[in-house]
C-alpha cells in the first residue's frame, strides 16, 4: 500500500472525526467535571448558583439596535414584539436603522409614534456592519441589546440578559435563539442547530462562549468597537473583540427569542457562503485576540477545524480511492460513496423525501461543507461580500 495515502487518509479520518465527534465528547466530560465541581461548592456553602432577576427600579437604560434591511414582512410582527418586552419604556431606547430599503420597511418605520422607537434612513446600502456602526453611534444607554428585524424576543429576555452586567467584568451576553422551520429545514438545518446548541451550552458552562446569534445578544457600550466596513461576520467579530478587550462574554440559555430558519438548503447554501467569506477573512484578527485555554480550544475545535474541514473531506475520499484494493478500505470506500449517494438522492428528491427523518440531512451536510470551499475561492479571488440580503 502506497504510505503517503494511508497517512493522509488518517489523517483525514482523524481531522473528520475530531471536529464532529471526539470535540463534543471532551466537552462533554468538561462540562461533567465543572459541574461535579460546581456541586460540591454548592453543598459546602449552599449560596444560589444562579444570577438573580433585577427588580425594575434596578434595571439599567437599555438601547434596542435593530438593523433592517428590506423586513416588511416581518416589521409589523417586530414591532408588535417590542410592544411586548416586558421593559420599563423609559428605560429601553429602541432604534432601527434601514440600510437602504428598497421595499415598504422605511415606510413603515416612518409611521411608528411610539416615543421610545427611532428609525434612521441610509439612503444607499452599505452593509450590515456599517447599520450596526451607525445604530451604536445613535444609542444613548449603556447596555446595547442588538436583535435582527424577523426576530421576537420572549417578553423576558431582555431583562434576562441584562441582569448579567452587574458583575463589571461582564462585557457580552448572549442568548439562545429558536428557529420556526418548514417542512424541509426541519429535516435539515433543525437537526443541526440542535447539536450546535448543544456545544454551546457546553461551551458556554467552560466560560468560552464563543460567538453570538446576531439576532439576540447584548454588549456593554464601553466593549463596543465599531466594526470595519467590509465586516460580515459581525455576531462574531463583536464578542471576540469584547474578549481583546480583557471582558467575560456569557450565554444565557434563559434568554431566548424566535427566528425564521432559511427554508430550504438552497437558501441556508447561500448564507453559508457568505459567512464562509467572512470566516477567512476575519481569521488573521480573529487569531490575535488572547484567549485563555477553554476558550482557545473551542476556537480552533468548534470553528477553525469547521471552516477546513471540507479540504479534509476530499483528501479522505481521494487516499481512500487509490487503497481500495485493500478489503478493509474498499468498504470504507463503499461506507463513502453511500453517504455522496445519500446526498446526491436528497437533492434530486428534496421535494419528494423531505418529510422522512434525516432524509435530507446528508445533503444539507454536503452542501455546507461545499459553501466553505465556495467561500474559500471567492475570498481568494477578494470577492467582497458586504452586503447583505434576507435569506427566505
Amino acid at each position: 500500500m502506497n504510505i503517503i495515502s494511508v497517512s493522509l487518509f488518517w489523517v483525514s479520518v482523524s481531522v473528520v472525526l475530531y471536529a464532529y465527534f471526539v470535540y463534543p465528547m471532551i466537552l462533554f466530560l468538561c462540562c461533567a467535571a465543572a459541574q461535579l465541581r460546581s456541586d460540591l461548592r454548592y453543598l459546602l456553602v449552599r449560596g444560589d448558583r444562579r444570577t438573580p432577576s433585577l427588580a425594575a427600579a434596578g434595571l439599567p437604560s437599555v438601547s434596542f439596535l435593530i438593523p433592517v434591511y428590506n423586513e416588511e414582512p416581518h416589521l409589523t410582527n417586530k414591532l408588535s414584539n417590542l410592544r411586548k418586552v416586558d421593559y420599563p419604556p423609559e428605560k429601553l431606547q429602541v432604534v432601527f436603522v434601514s440600510d437602504g430599503s428598497t421595499d415598504r420597511t422605511n415606510e413603515i418605520l416612518q409611521s411608528v409614534s411610539d416615543a421610545n422607537i427611532e428609525s434612521f434612513m441610509l439612503t444607499t446600502r452599505t452593509g450590515k456592519a456599517t447599520a450596526l456602526n451607525h445604530a451604536v453611534a445613535r444609542a444613548r444607554h449603556d447596555i446595547l441589546v442588538f436583535s435582527d428585524g424577523s426576530t421576537l424576543f420572549a417578553p423576558d429576555a431582555v431583562q434576562r440578559l441584562v441582569r448579567h452586567f452587574v458583575d463589571c467584568s461582564v462585557g457580552a451576553v448572549c442568548g439562545a435563539l429558536r428557529f420556526e422551520a418548514s417542512t424541509q429545514s426541519q429535516q435539515t438545518e433543525g437537526i443541526y442547530w440542535k447539536y450546535e446548541s448543544m456545544l454551546r451550552l457546553m461551551e458556554a458552562r467552560l466560560g468560552a462562549t464563543l460567538t453570538a446569534s446576531g439576532a439576540i445578544y447584548a454588549v456593554r457600550r464601553q466593549a463596543y468597537v465599531p466594526l470595519a466596513a467590509d465586516t460580515v461576520l459581525d455576531d462574531f467579530v463583536i464578542p471576540m473583540n469584547v474578549r481583546k478587550i480583557g471582558y467575560q462574554v456569557l450565554y444565557d440559555p434563559e434568554a431566548t427569542a424566535t427566528d425564521v430558519a432559511a427554508s430550504t438548503v438552497a437558501g441556508e447554501f447561500t448564507r453559508r457562503v457568505r459567512l464562509a467569506v467572512g470566516s477567512f477573512r476575519a481569521f488573521r484578527d480573529l487569531a490575535r485576540v488572547p484567549l485563555d485555554r477553554p476558550t482557545r480550544l473551542a476556537f480552533y475545535s468548534h470553528k477553525v477545524l469547521r471552516w477546513i474541514v471540507p479540504w479534509f473531506l476530499i483528501a479522505l475520499l481521494a487516499s481512500n480511492a487509490s487503497l481500495t484494493a485493500h478489503p478493509f478500505y474498499k468498504t470504507l470506500f463503499l461506507f463513502q460513496l453511500a453517504f455522496y449517494l445519500w446526498a446526491g438522492l436528497g437533492f434530486l428528491l428534496r421535494e419528494h423525501i423531505r418529510h422522512f427523518r434525516f432524509g435530507l440531512l446528508g445533503y444539507f451536510l454536503f452542501a455546507m461543507n461545499l459553501a466553505f470551499l465556495v467561500g474559500f475561492v471567492r475570498f481568494l479571488l477578494s470577492r467582497k461580500e458586504v452586503i447583505w440580503q434576507r435569506i427566505e
